[in-house]
């Protein structure tokens, strides 16, 4: 296998890579909340693709862990309300 007869200076090897020119990237804006993204990728901030939701947000999931205590707390309480609460048969005895 051929190998170099000498070693290539940094500003030589450098040379080669001169005219690749990197980009900007695209940024374009949500369709939902007209926040900044990346083309062709998924809103960070409201979950939307193309005007579907494709990932549940941290937002979402707050407000459904709040639903959720909710909706227990008041069933707790409808239960304690009618009486037939946590069996408080160790009083009785």
């Amino acid at each position: 296998m051929p190998t170099p007869k000498r070693k290539v200076s940094r500003s030589r090897r450098d040379k080669r890579s001169a005219n690749k020119g990197l980009k900007p990237k695209a940024i374009a804006s949500c369709q939902t909340c007209q926040a900044p993204i990346a083309t062709h990728k998924i809103c960070a901030e409201c979950g939307y693709y193309k005007g579907v939701k494709i990932l549940r947000t941290k937002a979402d999931r707050k407000y459904q862990r709040a639903h959720t205590r909710d909706a227990v707390q008041a069933k707790v309480q409808a239960r304690e309300a009618s009486g037939t609460g946590s069996g408080d048969t160790s009083a009785a005895s």
